[in-house]
């Protein structure tokens, strides 16, 4: 029996195109800043979300990391969404590598220019001194959640008006261009830095990108060396995220389509679910997430659980139509 792994959209192998133009990557050493097909992404990445500038990374979680150190200072404070990628998913890494505490504000995700302003520190020396707010677009663990642009721009002009430097981390970015029409260069207009990867939805096997001002970038260039990130003839795995950029993001709506329909199947087999995907992550309600996901598995359904009472299901690129109603039909009986 086929294993149909919705855990989440990393899990994607390269396509035989991608493998191709892996193969046929021109090579140098990218720590010497000469690796052309480093270069080309960097340059075309930075384009495609409007900044100067742009530094290839091994992961997500190192972009962000690399984020938060060049926009704060030690004991500064972070203010970031309930749930955010960068307090969940990163093993505390704000606080270990840049000594910043991260506040949470809002809820399900979002928040707004008020819920900025309210956990916005008072200027005195009881309190850190508020330096940064990291917005999360698509939100992950919001269940694909994606954050209204004009709740964005009046944070931003909040977050101005105080002197506060802001960050997006667009992992998903692209999801939510292909989503709304609304094109990555917008989304990301308001920040200073903004991260994407492109071995999630985009389906490459390594790497994300952060993005922003040439100052900013160059300061990130010895930040990310201090976190050993600095990768040698990374132009094979950046031709992979050149073909990803290039081919894999007008496809994204395949997979809300697939997250769509397994939402619906899902739902009519009693699961727990609060109103339509967004874009490609199903996050549903059963009694006991740890012993439903196991039982899913048993029947060659890979999902996680992310509470007691919550499960999260994504599609991508190697989840097909006919695979999510397998997947529909072999979880017949589980949901009650």
């Amino acid at each position: 029996m086929k294993p149909i792994d919705l855990r989440s959209d990393t899990v994607t192998r390269p396509t035989p195109a991608m493998r191709e133009a892996m193969a046929r990557a021109e090579v140098g050493d990218d720590v010497y800043g000469e690796d052309p097909e480093v270069n080309r992404l960097q340059a075309a990445a930075a384009r495609r979300v409007g900044k100067d500038a742009a530094l290839f990374v091994p992961s997500g979680t190192m972009a962000n990391q690399i984020a938060i150190r060049v926009h704060t200072h030690h004991g500064d404070l972070v203010l970031a969404s309930e749930g955010a990628h960068l307090v969940r998913y990163e093993s505390g890494a704000a606080a270990g590598i840049s000594g910043v505490q991260v506040k949470t504000v809002g809820a399900g995700g979002l928040f707004d220019a008020d819920d900025v302003r309210n956990a916005i520190t008072p200027p005195d020396h009881h309190n850190p001194p508020t330096s940064l707010v990291a917005v999360e677009n698509t939100h992950n663990a919001a269940g694909g959640r994606i954050f209204p642009l004009a709740a964005i721009r009046e944070i931003a002009a909040v977050a101005r008006e105080r002197g506060l430097r802001l960050h997006l981390d667009g992992a998903r970015i692209f999801n939510a261009e292909v989503a709304t029409g609304i094109p990555a260069r917008e989304w990301a207009e308001p920040f200073d830095t903004v991260s994407f990867c492109f071995s999630k939805g985009l389906g490459a096997p390594v790497g994300s990108i952060l993005c922003g001002d040439a100052d900013t970038i160059d300061r990130a260039h010895r930040m990310r060396k201090m976190l050993g990130g600095g990768m040698r003839q990374a132009g094979i795995l950046a031709a992979a995220a050149s073909h990803a950029l290039e081919h894999h993001v007008s496809r994204l709506r395949e997979d809300h389509a697939s997250a769509r329909r397994l939402a619906a199947g899902l739902r009519a087999l009693g699961a727990g679910i609060a109103g339509e995907p967004e874009t490609n992550i199903v996050v549903f309600r059963v009694a006991d997430a740890a012993r439903w996901a196991a039982a899913a598995r048993a029947v060659g359904v890979l999902v996680n659980a992310i509470a007691h009472d919550r499960v999260r299901a994504v599609t991508h690129q190697d989840v097909t139509a006919d695979d999510v109603e397998e997947a529909l039909a072999r979880l017949r009986g589980l949901v009650t």
